[in-house]
């Protein structure tokens, strides 16, 4: 929602606490809200039943945990669009839990500071502006903040749901498994905001991308000398989460010394920043997430077996795109309607072609993959019909056969066109750096499996730095799961013959040829 939006909504208050009123009437007046006041349930019903235009419902829970959820139940009958942000006690854990599933948008628990439930009225109104108007009934879609919701549709994600829910009800470390961009970050953002740190900060830090130092100083925080010898610390992600959730992606890449200071943090609740010897106390809850398994990581070296202990009774398992095809209609409408409003753009309906040959794709890149082929379509339309496109191969069938009979009477090697017959006409300068960009992606790929998969060996392989490849990486998607194979399209020969006898069961994945690259700083949904 704009700014201006937000400046416009109007709330419904139901309590009869005099300091409760106190701080809505400040944070109403801050954001230049309007508000009403119900002094009990009876009194809420009636203006929910009235024309009066409404944007949030605030309820204050009575303290007796009979009490409240039949009223929730009421409000949610008569007006089931309307938002509900819902304040209770401490304890009221069973009252919480049953709330959330009735379809409430937030419980926040007492003590309640001011600037915890602005935050909470605040992102609620956002979240509301931002639903996706789909067929999806609201029961599947749950909002989980930033932008991003879980869609539980599928058996498989509603397994997840319950999974998580179930976790948040024990404030433990938690360990997620799953394929890149299956939705791990958006399972930890629902647990975050099942639990009772919901009300507190969440931070995710990509334990792949930072070298050592950057990433301690990213966790951990440091002291550094500042002018005239005054030292200044800055505090790491663990002191800013203080009360809240850490999710710690791609921790099988964390460095083991950074993984004895993790594991230490979880035993002690408490570490020393770099630079000092005075200790941090800490009460974070971390939930760390890999593509590997727990079991396979240990044995491989890639994580302590003293940190895996934290982790082993309590994993949670996102199941991948392929494994869950059942959501593709509900999700791809998801990505449109939100891709249509971020461009500005009218949503597309989704062809029967489209949809089916989506459908016999196996998703490789997961929900990422799907959120660039709805984009493309929301850009090209019926062009891309035209060129009979799919994410399978992104090429136009015609072409292909007739470059195959051309070959057969010739003698001569087929033509390896780029994608589709509008593609084959782009100037010379595009036809290059797409050329540039396959070459270096097969480079990389196969400096990557020499090396399998250490990074800076990779680099010293290539002359390049260590940055540099992280960089690349994330740019073209390369992932160290699947196959060993690297098969490389837009009019360059396949590097496949070449790196299977250089196989490793670290090797990167194919990625789904003629796609567009996909957006690294994007946050995607389930």
């Amino acid at each position: 929602m704009e700014e201006s939006s937000i400046r416009t909504a109007r709330l419904l208050v139901v309590t009869t606490d005099s300091s409760l009123l106190d701080s809505v009437c400040l944070i109403a007046k801050a954001n230049r809200w309007r508000f009403e006041i119900a002094a009990d349930a009876w009194e809420a019903m009636d203006k929910v039943h009235s024309e009066m235009e409404l944007d949030l419902l605030l309820l204050d829970m009575p303290k007796d945990p009979k009490d409240g959820l039949p009223i929730l139940l009421a409000l949610r009958r008569i007006r089931p669009a309307l938002p509900l942000v819902l304040i209770g006690h401490v304890g009221d854990f069973d009252r919480k839990r049953e709330a959330v599933r009735m379809g409430a948008r937030d419980y926040l628990l007492r003590p309640l500071p001011d600037r915890q439930l602005e935050a909470a009225l605040r992102l609620s109104l956002v979240e509301t502006e931002e639903m996706i108007e789909t067929d999806i009934t609201s029961e599947d879609v749950e909002p989980v903040g930033n932008g991003n919701f879980f869609i539980g549709v599928s058996p498989a994600m509603r397994n997840v749901r319950t999974r998580v829910t179930k976790l948040a009800e024990i404030d433990v470390p938690v360990f997620i498994l799953g394929e890149s961009g299956s939705g791990r970050e958006t399972a930890a953002r629902l647990l975050h905001r099942q639990s009772v740190r919901s009300g507190f900060e969440f931070a995710r830090v990509n334990c792949s991308a930072l070298p050592e130092e950057l990433l301690e100083r990213e966790i951990f925080g440091d002291t550094s000398g500042g002018t005239n010898a005054v030292f200044r610390a800055k505090r790491g992600k663990l002191e800013l989460c203080d009360h809240g959730t850490i999710f710690l992606d791609e921790i099988t890449e964390m460095p083991l010394r950074l993984q004895e200071r993790l594991a230490q943090v979880l035993r002690d609740r408490r570490f020393t920043r770099s630079g000092t010897a005075e200790p941090v106390e800490v009460d974070i809850r971390v939930v760390a997430a890999s593509s590997v398994s727990i079991r396979e990581a240990v044995a491989g070296c890639r994580l302590l077996t003293d940190l895996s202990r934290q982790f082993v009774d309590h994993q949670l398992q996102v199941p991948a795109l392929r494994e869950r095809k059942d959501e593709l209609p509900f999700l791809s409408r998801h990505f449109m309607h939100q891709l249509a409003r971020r461009y500005g753009l009218p949503p597309r309906e989704i062809a029967q072609a489209v949809s089916e040959a989506w459908q016999a794709h196996e998703w490789p890149g997961n929900l990422r993959e799907l959120e660039q082929s709805v984009k493309r379509y929301l850009i090209l339309g019926d062009e891309l019909l035209g060129l009979q496109w799919s994410p399978v191969n992104g090429k136009d069938a015609t072409q292909d056969r007739a470059s195959a009979r051309q070959s057969q009477t010739n003698g001569r090697r087929p033509i390896v066109r780029s994608g589709c017959g509008m593609n084959a006409c782009k100037p010379l300068r595009d036809l290059l750096q797409s050329v540039k960009a396959e070459a270096e992606r097969a480079a990389i790929g196969l400096a990557l499996e020499r090396t399998g998969w250490n990074r800076k060996a990779a680099a010293r392989l290539l002359k390049t730095s260590y940055r540099t490849v992280l960089y690349k990486i994330e740019q073209y998607q390369m992932s160290p799961s699947g196959s060993s194979s690297l098969q490389v399209t837009n009019g360059l020969e396949s590097e496949k013959a070449g790196l299977r006898g250089d196989s490793h069961r670290n090797a990167p994945a194919p990625d789904a040829p003629d796609l567009p690259a996909v957006d690294s700083g994007r946050q995607f949904t389930l």
